[in-house]
């Protein structure tokens, strides 16, 4: 099965500099110009949008391959951790232990933490030791969230299955309505996956400039938003850190983002938050 295809093809580290994933090209350098646009958005600036938020009061489950607890870069700021087990087409979600067996959803984690270091972060872990899962995993995973109450879902993964389209948008719509921002990776090859393609969630891909503050907005949809997932030194398995590009990894820099939006405007509604951070994005002329 391939339904975990962004989270697979992530996971491949390189030390060197590395051609971008797929559906990067609209923030590429040579085609930044075009991410010019007539902004209505005239006094809404950073320090406005961050003040001195770091995330505190905003929950962020993670649904990935799990959460190392233990690792630094995570700060102790994982509060749950469970697993969706799946038997047949009947999935149950279980109490986990604080543990990743890729480093993947750790990677995801220490970037958001490395942004919003007062967040907390929740473990939902649906891929195996393979980096690979099944995609009524992920959404049962997805529903578990929404109903927990998450504030953000960060999802460096996504689902190919046409057959889980019409599930992914409907929880799509319902985190939409329960106040639960969905911020999702475009799949690293260019290939229809969900729910990152959705309008009502925050898509994103990856970027060339090797910044974490320096995040583009896209305003010719599908993928709305490009960050830093070029060359990326992120926390991995048994407490060490690698060099990896992908989508992945430019999610959970939005991800992180939104959490000190969040925590700076606890009343920001998924919609303005997803304004907030367009409206702030890097001029397309920078980089």
């Amino acid at each position: 099965m391939t339904d975990s295809s962004t989270a697979t093809a992530a996971a491949t580290a390189t030390k060197t500099a590395a051609v971008l994933p797929a559906w990067a090209e609209a923030f590429a350098a040579a085609h930044r110009a075009d991410l010019a646009r007539v902004a209505p958005f005239s006094r809404v600036d950073r320090a406005w949008a961050f003040g001195a938020a770091d995330g505190a009061g905003v929950t962020v489950a993670i649904i990935d391959s799990g959460i190392d607890g233990s690792h630094p870069a995570v700060g102790g700021s994982l509060v749950e951790s469970v697993r969706i087990e799946l038997v047949g087409e009947e999935t149950t979600v279980a109490a986990d232990d604080p543990m990743d067996p890729v480093g993947h959803g750790t990677a995801c984690a220490g970037i958001i933490h490395s942004l919003a270091p007062a967040v907390s972060l929740i473990s939902v872990r649906v891929l195996g030791p393979d980096n690979r899962g099944k995609g009524l995993a992920f959404a049962a995973g997805l529903q578990w969230a929404i109903e927990r109450g998450a504030s953000i879902v960060n999802l460096s993964l996504s689902s190919r299955s046409e057959a889980l389209y019409a599930t992914f948008h409907d929880l799509a719509d319902r985190a939409y309505f329960a106040n639960c921002l969905l911020v999702c990776a475009a799949n690293n090859v260019a290939i229809a996956s969900y729910p990152s393609l959705f309008a009502a969630v925050v898509s994103v891909a990856s970027h060339d400039v090797r910044d974490p503050d320096t995040w583009f907005y896209n305003p010719r949809p599908p993928v709305e938003f490009g960050a830093y997932g070029l060359d990326v030194d992120v926390a991995w398995r048994d407490g060490g850190r690698i060099v990896a590009t992908g989508n992945s990894f430019a999610a959970p820099h939005i991800a992180g983002l939104a959490a000190r939006i969040r925590a700076a405007h606890p009343t920001a509604t998924p919609f303005e938050v997803k304004t907030i951070l367009a409206a702030t994005a890097n001029a397309p002329v920078q980089g």
